[in-house]
């Protein structure tokens, strides 16, 4: 993919500031050499939080306090794209971003808000990379490890920052973490190629159907199950039916499928039959029928008069308890009058003959009360003789519609005696009926599972689609495409370590995607790169896998992996010795310092020689001590100012206006 980075932009939080601005070449090896605690490693964290990273790893102190966004503007095959995010303060991250976009990108705001978020740049660098929107584990959310490949995922190729540039434990970036590790692994056959964004959609259309067919297999099953039993008993069910009358009895041996056939001919005509059979078998069932509907009248009748009783009965209750309440008020109200009697002008109260209004208010309000009681009694509270000639008249009926009722049970069980036919008509109705109902069921069953069944046929066809699909994906072949794949890569890697300082340029090597690691085929043995020595060692095996890799990238007709490497401190291995010659060293002093430099040289000879046979399609950026003296004529390779003597990432003069700033860098 063609993903470049243009520049790299700072805006202070002193709005009378610009934004700074670091611009880069595209298709080249940029370089930025500077002095220690100038900024330099903090471009990469700079690069991949505006690439929607979920932590923020710039250097607090100076850079973080005095700038307010951060942001780079990307080359795509669909133009410049400025992705700008805002510093996070306190926090780990934000999610506050800015985008822009353009053919291309020339001025820039000098203050920007938030128009985007975080999570949607991350869709936007997704659509960009082309990556698959489905998940390796066949379905469309993310799932842990076999969640959907990201762009995200991506930054372990194009990233290789201090700690990590000669690291012999680890070789891509952010896989010092399992999280990361295990992604990694998971991702690597896609970017190879050996899965293809097709092909997981083949896989996940496998799985699905595979699935289905399961889920199919068990419904057959176990629909045949019961399919076999009732089979079993279908010849018991057919004599059934003849002993019920529902169907003649055959002159020969039918098949099961004749069987079947008359069966479905009693299902399709049985309600008819049974309602002329049970209309004319005899007087006696037509009597019984019509006792039946009796007996259910009266008792329809008898349970309503029986109601009606029980509510009248109530009242009665309900008015001898009123009267018994009132009785007893005006009992306790008695004495207020007898205590009205023996009052006087002199005293108001009869028992100690004070005077106290109170207690004459209190004697006037209990003898109020006692008035209304003793009206309220003697008002007639007697029932009406109405309601007395109703109870009676119920009371009378319920009695009538009870004998009706016992009268009709007495004839409705002698006529069941005397009728044994009646009787028994009645239970092969009724037995009809139900054996029809299941027969109904059975016989649907039984052609949902015949040789034309909808159900076999789904399960017929699911397992051709799985056969198909399989052949299919056998075709494609994922684990030898992804050892074609990684033969290439290594073929690439071979190619380039001769050119590195490597003490055994000509053994062979090998990415292994199990361990993400080296494995070094020596004559006697094979080693894992963190069994070999020497840091010069372990750096150019980084240097030779990182390009190899993008090499192949580039070598596919579409690779969803950004098309740039940033490399932080590859000198680092020959450091603390200076790479600059000091006029009293000594003759072995000055043959090491040249071993060194040469060293070093090869470095950037060899990213120069990948960089201009990628033909622009490949862009490094190095981030290290080494001065131009070192790298200078390197072919491909162009320098930005050096950050020495007061330039740095930050712009001193932010500092400057800022009394709290501090000459740190981070």
């Amino acid at each position: 993919m063609f993903f470049q980075l243009r520049a790299i932009l700072l805006w202070p939080r002193n709005p009378a500031f610009k934004p700074r601005r670091l611009q880069f070449a595209l298709g080249k090896v940029n370089v930025i050499s500077g002095a220690s605690r100038t900024g330099k490693s903090a471009v990469i964290p700079i690069i991949d939080y505006c690439l929607g990273s979920s932590t923020c790893s710039i250097p607090v102190n100076t850079i973080r306090k005095h700038c307010e966004w951060f942001g780079v503007i990307v080359a795509t095959a669909q133009g410049d794209k400025l992705l700008a995010r805002r510093e996070p303060g306190a926090q780990r991250s934000t999610d506050d971003m800015f985008l822009m976009e353009a053919n291309t990108i020339v001025d820039v705001p000098q203050r920007i808000v938030k128009n985007t978020n975080a999570d949607a740049v991350k869709r936007l660098l997704d659509d960009l990379a082309g990556l698959s929107k489905l998940d390796f584990s066949g379905g469309e959310e993310s799932n842990g490890f076999d969640g959907r490949p990201s762009f995200r995922d991506l930054a372990a190729f194009t990233f290789q920052p201090q700690n990590i540039i000669a690291n012999p434990d680890v070789l891509f970036f952010k896989t010092n973490t399992y999280e990361h590790r295990e992604k990694l692994r998971k991702i690597f056959p896609y970017v190879l190629g050996a899965v293809t964004p097709g092909l997981m959609a083949k896989q996940f259309e496998l799985q699905r159907t595979r699935s289905e067919l399961r889920r199919k297999e068990r419904e057959l099953k176990e629909a045949q199950e019961v399919s076999a039993r009732w089979l079993a008993d279908l010849t018991a069910k057919f004599s059934e039916a003849q002993e019920l009358g529902l169907t003649p009895k055959p002159e020969q041996q039918l098949t099961r499928g004749q069987m079947i056939e008359l069966l479905e001919e009693v299902v399709a005509r049985t309600d008819l039959t049974i309602t002329v059979s049970t209309a004319t078998i005899s007087e006696a069932l037509s009597e019984l029928n019509g006792l039946e509907a009796e007996e259910r009248e009266v008792s329809r009748e008898l349970t309503t008069l029986r109601h009606r009783l029980e509510e009248m009965n109530r009242m009665l209750v309900g008015g001898d308890q009123y009267g018994a309440a009132i009785g007893l008020q005006r009992g306790r109200l008695q004495l207020s009058s007898w205590l009205i009697g023996h009052t006087d002008d002199q005293a108001d109260c009869p028992m100690c003959g004070s005077h106290t209004a109170s207690a004459r208010k209190k004697l006037k309000v209990l003898s109020a009360r006692l008035e209304e009681v003793e009206a309220e009694a003697g008002v007639d509270k007697e029932v009406p003789a109405a309601f007395d000639r109703e109870l009676q008249r119920v009371t009378t009926e319920v009695g009538v519609t009870t004998e009706r009722l016992r009268s009709v049970q007495l004839r409705k069980r002698s006529l069941s005696g005397r009728s044994k036919e009646a009787s028994e008509r009645q239970f092969a109705a009724k037995k009809g009926e139900r054996f029809v109902g299941n027969l109904e069921a059975a016989l649907d069953l039984h052609r949902r599972l015949g040789s034309d069944s909808g159900l076999v046929d789904e399960v017929a066809k699911l397992r051709d689609i799985v056969q198909a699909l399989e052949v299919e994906l056998k075709a494609q072949d994922v684990d030898t495409r992804k050892r074609r794949a990684l033969n290439a890569v290594n073929s690439y890697a071979g190619r380039l370590l001769p050119s590195l300082d490597v003490e055994n340029p000509d053994d062979p090597i090998s990415l292994e995607i199990s361990d993400l690691t080296i494995k070094v085929r020596g004559a006697d043995r094979e080693d894992y790169l963190s069994e070999i020595g020497s840091g010069s060692n372990w750096l150019s095996y980084h240097l030779a896998m990182l390009l190899a890799l993008h090499q192949f990238y580039l070598s596919q007709n579409q690779s969803p992996v950004p098309s740039f490497l940033v490399l932080d401190q590859p000198s680092q291995v020959y450091f603390p010795k200076n790479l600059v010659r000091r006029p009293d060293e000594g003759e072995q002093e000055l043959r090491l310092r040249d071993e060194d430099i040469d060293a070093v040289r090869k470095v950037f000879e060899v990213l120069g020689k990948v960089v201009m046979k990628a033909e622009g399609k490949l862009q490094v950026i190095v981030l290290d001590h080494a001065s131009r003296d070192v790298w200078g004529d390197s072919a491909g390779v162009v320098g930005l100012k050096e950050w020495r003597e007061g330039i740095k990432l930050v712009p001193m003069r932010w500092l400057k206006e800022d009394p709290d700033g501090a000459p740190h860098q981070g």
